[in-house]
């Protein structure tokens, strides 16, 4: 609980000045004048320094509570804010998967196409090798034309697949 502080009487302390001063400084007169907040209200017979007094505690608490509903709309746009950033951040994270998956998809594609052309290189490799050893084996043997177009080579893998004219 807050304490509550005694005032000494002092003897140079003239209240009717203070309450003429204090009345001088506001724009109206009457206590009336000054609109309080809706939660509370004058009560009759009250002293007009008393009023005063009042009114001037109320308006601080009311001050302190409305920066402190400030505080709360402040809060509430951080809040907001923040959660923007988060959708921001779900929304990044979702591209970055995006691109990992197609990256991983390209390269799948790479490697299975870098391992059909080894294939093929490969096949193309041993139907060189046996053109050149028939072609020996013609160079050196008898020559007979039907015999090497009945010996055509046999190829396997991707280069079966391939035409002389997908080749051209």
């Amino acid at each position: 609980m807050a304490s509550v502080e005694q005032l000494r009487r002092r003897e140079g302390v003239n209240l009717v000045q203070l309450e003429a001063d204090i009345a001088s400084v506001r724009s109206g007169s009457s206590i009336t004048s000054i609109a309080l907040p809706d939660y509370v209200e004058h009560t009759a017979g009250v002293t007009r320094v008393g009023a005063l007094s009042a009114e001037a505690v109320v308006r601080d608490y009311e001050s302190a509570a409305k920066e402190i509903e400030a505080m709360g709309t402040e809060l509430i746009d951080a809040a907001q804010k923040c959660e923007a950033l988060t959708a921001q951040v779900h929304d990044a994270i979702a591209f970055m998967r995006e691109t990992a998956a197609g990256y991983r998809e390209e390269g799948r594609k790479i490697f299975k196409r870098i391992e059909e052309c080894a294939l093929f290189t490969e096949d193309v490799r041993k139907t060189c090798e046996q053109v050149k050893r028939r072609m020996v084996e013609v160079s050196v043997g008898p020559s007979s034309e039907e015999e090497f177009a009945s010996q055509e080579p046999e190829l396997s893998g991707i280069a079966a697949k391939v035409s002389m004219s997908e080749i051209r």
